[in-house]
């Protein structure tokens, strides 16, 4: 199967990919469809890539799903593309700990078949930055980088070195540059930038970034690259077991809202129906759900107006109390505590359905791959199973000692266990914990969290 599409990779974070793969989804969405991808368990990265795009950004992340479930993910959301465009993570060649072909850009690249366009920070190069294309191309041979565009350049002038130097020592082509300029830089703050849908303005910014790309990125260049790429292999879909129907609440707002899109697809796959609703704004829950999702996001920007709404956070104390399935996950453990401390120290009271309270942190907790082991059984399964995922996070859960909790999570380091500790707190159908999990990862637990959520409903018909 023949793909148009193109890895948009960088020599390191921090080079200018993100900047840029928004600039050319921009300029080729004006007229082309365009699918965007993200490298890596992120979140708030493809918020931008879908208000760009319209279509809804999809995650690869080769330490999280299998190669051939990645492939199969690949093929199917890029059906009704004209292009794909993928942006990657960190720089290309990081993954896992030094394990370059696991979690990385290069080896999503190798297994999608695309060719990779890389991006440099060109600020004070001239002939230097062909021997940094030349050490990422002959590092690993098998990835296919098929041409370079420069950021943080001082304009044209700097940019024919740059090409002249590039393209004859190299043979890589260069496809243009984005000048150095502070008025394209996005806000911040601790998990990257901050949401699309927090930013005032943002259509006009984005597309006075498309408008830059369009005049000094060589478009027709990029098309040419990402020409009809072939992949190695289509990939196999997932054996789903038999659909389970049942209305799950999703918590979905500007304090919520890190979700894997094909995570909540694969829920309606399973017979879900997936109910949102805004914990910020709404006063009740949704009538007639027989579980709820909390996910991830930011509830300590939030704090002040969550609190606020007591009606909404008593509906949920007491829907957790009569048994109905509540998975809480980062954020939605934050928000189910007792409270959230701001990092002047001033707690806002959450929703307390079970013990213990949040404290934000100067610094980040836990970050990065993990792999999460059932001591005991809970809505997401049986005892033993296992399933990779990812924390990233920049508070604390202190107290609430008498909570029971059902997960172990490890560690691991260029493939070998480093560490280990207790998550996943779990009280009578409620489960809370800090690590992301991908439903892909482990259909099961998707699977499992409807049964239960059936099981409340008939319990409660009875």
């Amino acid at each position: 199967m023949r793909i148009n599409g193109l890895v948009l990779a960088a020599t390191h974070s921090g080079a200018g990919k993100t900047t840029l793969s928004m600039g050319i989804m921009g300029a080729l969405a004006r007229s082309m469809r365009v699918q965007a991808f993200k490298v890596g368990p992120d979140y708030i990265d493809p918020s931008f890539h879908t208000f760009i795009t319209g279509r809804h950004c999809r995650n690869l992340d080769s330490w999280l799903l299998e190669e051939e479930l990645l492939r199969h993910l690949y093929r199917k959301n890029a059906a009704g593309a004209d292009i794909c465009i993928v942006e990657g993570v960190m720089g290309l060649y990081d993954g896992a700990g030094t394990l370059k072909d696991r979690g990385s850009t290069a080896h999503i690249a190798k297994l999608l078949g695309a060719p990779v366009v890389l991006v440099i920070d060109g600020r004070g190069m001239a002939a230097s930055a062909a021997a940094v294309v030349l050490g990422y191309r002959e590092y690993d041979r098998s990835v296919d980088i098929k041409g370079v565009i420069f950021n943080n350049i001082s304009g044209e002038k700097h940019y024919r070195l740059l090409k002249k130097a590039v393209e004859r020592d190299t043979g890589v082509k260069a496809l243009g540059y984005l000048p150095l300029n502070e008025r394209l830089r996005l806000p911040s703050r601790h998990l990257g930038l901050v949401p699309s849908g927090e930013i005032e303005g943002l259509a006009e910014k984005l597309e006075g970034l498309a408008e830059m790309v369009a005049e000094t990125v060589d478009l027709p260049g990029l098309l040419q690259v990402a020409a009809g790429h072939r992949l190695p292999d289509e990939g196999s879909s997932p054996q789903l077991p038999g659909a389970v129907p049942a209305r799950l609440g999703v918590a979905y707002d500007s304090a919520f809202n890190f979700y894997y899109r094909d995570s909540l697809e694969l829920l309606e796959e399973l017979g879900a129906e997936l109910i949102y609703f805004s914990p910020l704004k709404e006063t009740g829950l949704p009538p007639g759900i027989e579980g709820l999702l909390m996910g991830g996001g930011f509830p300590e920007v939030f704090a002040a107006e969550l609190e606020a709404n007591t009606m909404l956070k008593k509906d949920i104390r007491e829907a957790a109390a009569g048994g109905m399935p509540v998975y809480g996950e980062c954020g939605g453990l934050m928000y189910l505590s007792e409270s959230i401390a701001s990092s002047d120290g001033r707690p806002y009271e959450m929703v307390g359905a079970f013990p213990g309270k949040v404290r934000m942190t100067g610094r980040l907790q836990r970050f990065g791959y993990v792999e999460v082991e059932l001591e005991a059984a809970n809505l997401l399964g049986s005892r033993g199973q296992r399933v990779r995922a990812h924390e990233f996070h920049h508070s604390v859960l202190e107290g609430g000692e008498e909570n029971d909790f059902s997960f172990r999570v490890h560690k691991t380091s260029d493939g070998k266990r480093a560490a280990s500790w207790r998550c996943g707190i779990k009280r009578d159908n409620l489960l809370a914990s800090y690590p992301h999990l991908h439903f892909y990862g482990n259909v099961s637990m998707a699977a499992s969290l409807l049964h239960k959520c059936r099981e409340y409903r008939e319990r409660r018909n009875d």
